[in-house]
Order: structure tokens, then C-alpha cells, then sequence
């Protein structure tokens, strides 16, 4: 009761368990958060679902929670949860100017709770500006950097591009590209599946040469 004497908002009330700990709810909280926002109020409706969801709790717990909501003019916020691996691979890839404001708020969240993460980041993000601006004279810093640095999942990576190191670094600089090659491959390799192997190289070569 003197927890919610003290509080100075919903948040306060909601924040930890009534001992301190961490609640076996919190990964159920944003979940109840936007059903409660959807018009679900009903404490028993919203105990089952997450019930089905893998909540070990009891009701009692959940209509706790749920009981400083009908007081609260706003209702409670969204909880956004954790992110999956796959919305930070994407963050991590996606240029700064092609990301949202929530997307940049909530990369930048992430970044500040993991070091590595971070450090990741950073040479993803001078690669990609190798990439798009053609600066592969700066490959070789990239490539001691990131050997030099706590990221085994970054080392494999480098140690291939230090293998072709000079194909890389024209790739990264040159305007040249075997882009049109690749593409005529493509082609034979479409024409040649149409055929279903029931064709002569013959029929083959002259469908290669008189395609449009």
C-alpha cells in the first residue's frame, strides 16, 4: 500500500515488483498495454491470453497490475518490447538518412546497452560509406581495425577480404564492375532452363544469339 501512497504516476506504481525484483510479468507488460489501448479492459480476458502465451503468474498479480489503469485518464503507455535480431540487422544496414526517428531512437537505445554492438556498428557503417562513396584506399585501416578489435564475428570476415584484398579494394574504388557479365550468365542460365535439357547445344547457342 505504501507504494502506491508514494507514487507519483502510474509509471511509479508499475516499475518494479514489491519487493525491488524484476516482475514475472514484465515480458507480458506491453503486450497488456496495447490490448488494454485496443479497448480490452476485462482483467480475466487478458490473464487468459497472456496465460497462453506462457505467463506463469497468477490472476491476482495481473488484476493488480491492471487496477491502477481504470484510475488513469490517459491509460497506460505502449511498452515497446525488445527488438528482434532481424529490425537491428536492418538498422544496422540501412543507411542514417533511410532510418525513422523511432528507428534511430531505438538503435541508438540498443547501441548504448552493448559495447560490442556498438563497435559493430561502427565498422558497418564505414564499410557501407566505402561502398557508396568508392573510398577503398581506406580498406586496409578497415581491415587492422577490425582485426585489432573484440569482434570474432567481424575477424572471418576481414580475413576473407584481406585474401583478395586487391580485387576488393578495385571493387571499392573502380567504376568498374563485372555487373553486365553477371547478367548475360543469368540469361544463358533462364534460356537454358526453359529448354529442360531436351535441347541440343545447338538449338541452345541459337536461342543465345537471337534472343532479344
Amino acid at each position: 500500500m505504501r507504494r502506491f501512497v508514494r507514487a507519483n504516476s502510474v509509471d511509479d506504481v508499475l516499475a518494479i515488483g514489491r519487493d525491488g525484483r524484476p516482475s514475472t510479468l514484465d515480458p507480458f507488460k506491453h503486450y497488456l498495454h496495447e490490448r488494454w489501448q485496443d479497448g480490452t479492459q476485462s482483467a480475466a480476458q487478458l490473464f487468459a491470453e497472456i496465460r497462453a502465451l506462457g505467463y506463469p503468474g497468477c490472476y491476482s498479480t495481473v488484476r493488480t497490475y491492471l487496477q491502477p489503469f481504470r484510475d488513469s485518464v490517459t491509460g497506460p503507455p505502449i511498452v515497446l518490447g525488445p527488438p528482434k535480431v532481424r529490425e537491428v540487422t536492418t538498422w544496422l544496414l540501412r543507411h542514417p538518412d533511410n532510418r525513422s526517428t523511432e528507428q534511430q531512437l531505438r538503435l541508438k537505445q540498443v547501441l548504448a546497452n552493448c559495447a560490442h554492438l556498438a563497435a559493430t556498428a561502427k565498422h558497418v557503417s564505414t564499410f557501407g560509406e566505402m561502398i557508396t562513396t568508392r573510398t577503398g584506399n581506406g580498406l586496409d585501416d578497415w581491415i587492422t581495425d577490425v582485426q585489432a578489435s573484440d569482434l570474432p564475428h567481424l575477424h572471418s570476415f576481414a580475413a576473407g577480404l584481406h585474401r583478395d584484398r586487391i580485387a576488393v579494394r578495385n571493387g571499392l574504388t573502380l567504376r568498374y564492375s563485372s555487373g553486365p557479365v553477371e547478367g548475360n550468365v543469368n540469361r544463358i542460365k533462364m534460356i537454358k532452363r526453359q529448354m529442360y535439357g531436351r535441347a541440343k547445344f545447338d538449338l541452345l547457342r541459337k536461342r543465345i544469339l537471337l534472343a532479344p
